[in-house]
């Protein structure tokens, strides 16, 4: 009987790429991009930021820390700082700094980054259309049970 050593049931499920599997880094991945803020960091830089018009989205572009901060009402800068360093990690944004006085950074979606924004551009609108029936059927099921 042959025995499958940790490194091939490892290479294995990389190669498998299913989430249900515990070994599956991919997990790990869902783990970031079901992240609130990433989402909304994805859908900032993808175009989707007019408070006044949800739904509808402009280019993609570069933004800066401060413009992305202010955009995203409640995120703390320990936060957005964390979470733009991992979407760069995993290359879905690019981060470029302009030598200026002071240094100027800017961050942008990369093609990959730009794939994944399609669809949390998807998830953020479905909130935003469907809060009123998921606050409503809440108060159901919360009149129910009390």
């Amino acid at each position: 009987m042959t025995t499958t050593k940790a490194a091939q049931k490892r290479d294995q499920a990389k190669a498998e790429y299913n989430a249900f599997l515990a070994a599956c880094p991919s997990r790990q991945l869902l783990d970031r991009i079901s992240d609130k803020w990433v989402v909304l960091i994805l859908c900032a830089l993808g175009g989707d930021n007019s408070p006044t018009q949800p739904g509808t989205a402009d280019a993609p572009k570069a933004m800066r820390y401060s413009e992305i901060s202010r955009l995203l009402a409640g995120v703390s800068q320990k936060m957005l700082t964390q979470t733009l360093r991992s979407l760069e990690r995993d290359g879905l944004l690019t981060r470029t700094a302009t030598p200026t006085v002071p240094v100027t950074v800017s961050y942008e979606l990369t093609d990959l980054g730009l794939s994944l924004h399609h669809m949390t551009r998807g998830l953020r609108n479905w909130a935003q259309t469907h809060m009123d029936e998921v606050l409503t059927n809440r108060e159901n099921h919360d009149a129910r049970t009390t």
